[in-house]
């Protein structure tokens, strides 16, 4: 009896270890923090707060030649405008680019406003970043939820590149923790923005079908990169894109035996991917 209380409080120390060690890890970062993280970097970025509608949020500006393209990253659910921080520390990608990361809203640092659960609104939200760039040298990345945002940009850029997106609403998963979430008993157990990242998934399939049929009357070249071993947004959301387009207007590059995390997994695949579309 004494041995099974010692395993149950070992088990259980373990388990709030885990939680905080895992709130900890995914919770929004602070500025200070942000910029911590770019120590050793010799290009730092701006850090503005910029407002959209009546809703405030964090955007993150590397911008170094106005002559050079600009990458607009696009994070995912659950994410942050940090979630792309190699790529934009990486010192031969800021010899042939500017770059852009934000923090959607929701997901924004001691952010007291509640996702959107609209790609519509995600998609006007995206727009106001880019609105003073110029389009025929802005490179959209969208990862994963980010990817239908990035997709759904109506005028002509020079690029969409999109990694692992989530646009195909029949093979989209609902993994069993969301029941965590959908429950009043355990809701309290989950910290806040998983709590909005629950909300942003629940309501991702519906929105879906607002834009999956349309997805083929795009103006953009598209690339979509996406590993075969991902089961967060199966392979098969970039295999239903592949068929809504011409060849010559979209190209699929897939990573073979790779999850949902390839965005920092294979960051030097997918680094290649960038530098050949600033070449």
């Amino acid at each position: 009896m004494k041995l099974l209380k010692i395993t149950g409080l070992f088990f259980l120390v373990i388990l709030i270890v885990v939680y905080y060690l895992f709130s900890t890890f995914t919770a929004p970062k602070s500025d200070a923090a942000v910029i911590k993280k770019f120590s050793g970097s010799i290009h730092k970025p701006i850090i503005t707060q910029e407002v959209f509608k009546h809703y405030n949020y964090r955007k993150l500006t590397i911008k170094r030649d106005t002559t050079l393209p600009t990458l607009v990253f696009v994070h995912g659910t659950i994410g942050s405008s940090i979630d792309f921080i190699r790529y934009l520390k990486d010192s031969l990608l800021l010899t042939k680019a500017n770059m852009i990361s934000y923090d959607r809203i929701g997901y924004n640092y001691n952010d007291n406003n509640s996702v959107q659960e609209s790609i519509t609104f995600e998609r006007d939200m995206l727009n106001h970043v880019i609105k003073n760039l110029d389009a025929k040298k802005t490179i959209l990345v969208g990862y994963s939820y980010g990817g239908p945002i990035a997709l759904a940009i109506q005028k002509k850029i020079r690029k969409i590149i999109l990694i692992a997106p989530a646009v195909y609403s029949k093979v989209e998963p609902m993994p069993w923790a969301i029941n965590l979430y959908k429950s009043k008993l355990t809701r309290w157990l989950i910290p806040k923005i998983w709590k909005e990242a629950s909300k942003e998934k629940i309501s991702h399939k519906k929105d879906l079908r607002n834009f999956e049929n349309s997805w083929k009357f795009s103006l953009n070249n598209i690339i979509s990169i996406h590993g075969t071993s991902d089961w967060i947004v199966p392979y098969k959301n970039s295999i239903f894109l592949q068929d809504q387009f011409p060849e010559k207007q979209f190209k699929l590059v897939t990573i073979k035996n790779t999850g949902h995390g390839l965005v920092w997994n294979n960051f030097k695949e997918i680094k290649q991917q960038l530098l050949n579309q600033l070449d």
